[in-house]
């Protein structure tokens, strides 16, 4: 697995209540973290665009060109995997999207 950074859209395989799901997320880890530990947090992407609704949420413009299949949304919803874990990378943000989800995880994290 190729080293992972910040935007980057990944493959992974996510546990949840029925099973095991394979889907899209993009990482919001920062390199920093990734030298210090082998995992990575990754925000969660969806299709369900109709539950995309929050202002902790973005509808991705360019989801195409993040390697994404149809119309995807960001939701502020984290998860932590082993790097080891993230299938592949698949695409990039654009900087406009990527800039957006930055927003999104500003009003969701008191930081």
């Amino acid at each position: 697995m190729a080293t992972v950074k910040p935007g980057n859209v990944v493959v992974a395989d996510f546990p949840g209540v029925t099973g095991v799901k394979r889907r899209p997320a993009v990482v919001v880890s920062t390199a920093d973290y990734h030298t210090a530990r082998p995992d990575a947090l990754l925000g969660a992407i969806t299709t369900n665009l109709a539950t995309a609704t929050a202002s902790t949420d973005h509808r991705l413009r360019d989801w195409r060109s993040a390697g994404l299949r149809q119309p995807s949304a960001f939701r502020t919803f984290l998860v932590t995997l082993p790097q080891k874990e993230i299938l592949a990378v698949i695409g990039h943000l654009s900087d406009a999207d990527w800039a957006a989800v930055q927003n999104c995880l500003r009003r969701a994290i008191a930081i």
